[in-house]
């Protein structure tokens, strides 16, 4: 690191960090998702006096409840059966750093923790791309119940597309969804298209900007300024929370971009969110600490133009010329999309009463496959209820009814008609997620 000790210096913002590295919690010894993630990352925060600025506070993380869980997901068969300690905590991290922005205790807030989340939606047989619970799910609906109901837009700047969140906020238009990522044609999870836009009731909110191997510096940033910055000023939101991954860096062993330390520490600095919550970033020693500290010191309104990797070399990441020219064409679908969102709806759900998503998911790590089907009432008085029946190739079928939050009467006694008349002999469990009052049921034989 380049930029020297930090003494003596006073944060212009009130920063609440949250550290969990999740000792007792790892894929396996060598696996990339292990605790030296964010060991390493401790060390440098640690010798760089980030615990000596005034402003910057360290907060001990929550532990999740079983309730919180189940205002995101279905668990299969249960969350005790899904979740470890480990991944309580780390969802409780990330709603500790949301507790302390919404007591006024800090200005903003980063939960430095692991196992990651994103990847986790909203049916739960596994563990797939190093994720079971979707912890900045989790965070938000907590905040939702404790705090109101918040407008909310969750950026994703993992170097994979956000697909756990995307299903979860699918048919939610106040939770606008942008995930920028490597283009799944490339990279896992193999999603992350223009097309997918949102389910009927939410159509246009759910954005993604899929980017070509080799993006560096000057894409990603040319991405947030001309593309996710004006539609944030548009949608307007209350929070913004950035689902901080760290694998663009041009060292991250699973991925083939060229972002950098200080690129990450600009683009926090740009986009401005209220809370951060570390996802992936599998260069333990290389980018992490480095792209951490960035992140730590544009939250808290400090000096980080300094921040160098070791290695780092400008020639070697500079963004060829023909990357350049297909971002900003990208940007351009993408933004027309946007502006034409409402037109984009009207042609997609015309004439229809519900709309029906059939999906396979893999749970890569745990080696199970999902057979899903959703269905999204269209509703001119709400976002509409919907219905997943499930099942994988171990068995385990499942009918889950979510009711939104913004459900009218009718759709809330659909929803409840629904439960009630499922035939229990016909599935393994079944689900009842009611987020307008906030009640979970769940039946089984």
């Amino acid at each position: 690191m380049k930029c020297g000790a930090i003494k003596m210096l006073k944060a212009k913002n009130r920063l609440g960090l949250v550290f969990f590295p999740a000792f007792d919690w790892a894929i396996s010894p060598t696996h990339p998702e292990r605790e030296e993630r964010l060991l390493y990352t401790q060390d440098q925060i640690f010798e760089e006096g980030i615990n000596d600025i005034e402003g910057i506070k360290f907060y001990n993380p929550n532990i999740a409840s079983n309730k919180d869980i189940e205002r995101v997901h279905f668990c299969v068969p249960s969350v005790e059966d899904r979740a470890t300690t480990s991944h309580m905590i780390s969802a409780g991290g990330a709603i500790k750093a949301a507790e302390a922005v919404m007591e006024g205790e800090a200005d903003k807030a980063f939960a430095l923790v692991r196992p990651p989340g994103h990847h986790a939606q909203r049916v739960v047989y596994g563990d797939r791309g190093f994720c079971i619970i979707n912890i900045e799910a989790i965070m938000l609906e907590n905040l939702r119940a404790r705090y109101g109901h918040r407008r909310v837009a969750i950026i994703d700047t993992d170097c994979h597309h956000g697909d756990g969140t995307q299903d979860i906020y699918w048919n939610d238009s106040d939770t606008l969804f942008i995930s920028f990522h490597q283009d799944g044609r490339t990279l896992y999870p193999g999603t992350g298209f223009i097309d997918e836009f949102g389910g009927p009731g939410a159509i246009g909110y759910n954005i993604n900007v899929p980017l070509p191997p080799g993006t560096g510096q000057e894409g990603f940033l040319y991405v947030l300024d001309n593309l996710v910055l004006p539609i944030l000023d548009e949608y307007k939101p209350e929070l913004i929370v950035n689902s901080a991954g760290q694998d663009n860096h041009y060292t991250d062993p699973l991925t083939n971009m060229n972002f950098t330390a200080w690129g990450y520490a600009e683009l926090n600095h740009r986009l401005n969110p209220d809370i951060a919550v570390l996802e992936g970033g599998y260069s333990i020693e290389g980018a992490l600490p480095y792209v951490n500290l960035g992140i730590i010191l544009a939250m808290a309104g400090l000096d980080y133009s300094h921040v160098r990797e070791p290695d780092y070399d400008p020639a070697k990441l500079k963004q060829p010329q023909k990357i350049t020219e297909y971002i900003k064409e990208l940007c351009e679908t993408i933004y027309k999309r946007w502006r034409n969102k409402e037109s984009i709806a009207q042609e997609i759900i015309k004439g229809k009463e519900e709309i029906i998503r059939k999906r396979n998911v893999y749970y890569d790590t745990d080696g199970i496959m999902e057979y899903q089907t959703q269905r999204f009432k269209v509703c001119n008085k709400c976002s509409g209820v919907n219905m997943i029946e499930s099942t994988s190739d171990r068995g385990m079928p499942i009918f889950a009814v979510t009711i939104p939050q913004d459900a009218c009467p009718s759709c809330i006694d659909e929803g409840y008609k629904m439960y009630k008349e499922a035939d229990a002999q016909n599935y393994f469990r079944i689900y009842l997620q009611d987020r307008k009052n906030d009640i979970f049921f769940k039946r089984h034989l």
